[in-house]
């Protein structure tokens, strides 16, 4: 249930990093043709049928309050015709993440396992070194890779698993998400300093329903035998290297360019992500982090606008 990941054949080599990360930014954007160097899946996905073993995996680093509601609406909806398995990748370090992973692992709930794997915070600044891990070592017939911010609603996980009954794209998205508006720190974290527990929802939070059009991030369902062949990003090597600080996810966009799709939509209802204006898991002077609350004040106006 509790694991200590210490031996993940990790890169270490920094030398020009910085030059491949905009290498490979602009690679997986197609404006340089390397594609041919890198591997593609030998042949289609074999189509999962039955009762399906989902495994959702989520990385935690400065939000342990909402991995509590992540965690919590599993408990309060718990699955009926799939099984989960809850994967949390977090810190030690991260002492509030560590007490709420520790309250849920003593709570047994039919048709969910949870595992709660520890690693070195540089390795978790990388979101990709853990999640490549998770698609090499998962037995799941589809792995999600979500972020602590999504939430399930009474039903979804049943949903999505008759969803997936005999898809045989290698990665699938749902069509649509519900969303908050950008939230103050104090009205997502209405009981801390309580305790761990299981936390419903604030009645007043809202959810606007939003169109997807891609598997972005936290909304990447692969199939379990697409995850275990090319794992998540693991021979671009500079997506495996460990950072001293929390890492902007341009990985996602290249773990689609490594399967060579955006995703096909699958129609679930009730997943939605908690929106927050504070960025918990970045470090920075306090002017730097008043920059970064203006922009995505912004960038939500004009989302919003369009």
């Amino acid at each position: 249930m509790f694991s200590d990941i210490t031996d993940i054949p990790v890169c270490t080599r920094r030398i020009f990093h910085r030059q491949r990360l905009w290498l490979m930014k602009y690679a997986v954007s197609g404006l340089i043709p390397i594609r041919h160097s890198y591997p593609r899946l030998k042949a289609s996905p074999v189509p999962k049928q039955g009762r399906l073993c989902v495994e959702i995996v989520s990385h935690c680093w400065g939000y342990s309050h909402l991995q509590e509601y992540q965690l919590s609406s599993l408990v309060l909806n718990p699955p009926r015709n799939v099984d989960i398995v809850m994967t949390v990748y977090f810190c030690r370090e991260d002492t509030k993440t560590l007490e709420v992973l520790d309250f849920f692992s003593r709570l047994s709930v039919p048709g969910i396992s949870w595992q709660f794997r520890a690693m070195p915070k540089e390795w978790l600044f990388r979101r990709s070194i853990g999640r490549n891990h998770a698609a090499l070592n998962t037995k799941a017939d589809w792995i999600w890779f979500t972020d602590c911010d999504v939430v399930f609603a009474d039903g979804a996980l049943d949903d999505m698993a008759k969803a997936l009954q005999l898809a045989y794209a290698p990665l699938v998205f749902p069509r649509y998400q519900g969303i908050t508006g950008l939230l103050e720190d104090d009205q997502i974290r209405s009981e801390s300093g309580k305790g761990a527990d299981v936390r419903p929802l604030p009645d007043d939070m809202i959810f606007e329903e939003e169109l997807v059009s891609k598997a972005t991030g936290p909304l990447q369902i692969a199939h379990g035998d697409a995850a275990r062949e090319l794992g998540y990003c693991r021979d671009i090597a500079v997506y495996q290297v460990p950072e001293p600080k929390w890492q902007k996810c341009q990985e996602d966009r290249a773990f689609r360019w490594m399967l060579e799709t955006s995703g096909e939509p699958i129609h679930v209802h009730g997943i939605s992500r908690i929106r927050h204006i504070a960025k918990g898991r970045y470090t920075g002077s306090a002017a730097s982090s008043r920059t970064r609350t203006a922009l995505r004040v912004m960038q939500d106006w004009i989302r919003r606008r369009n």
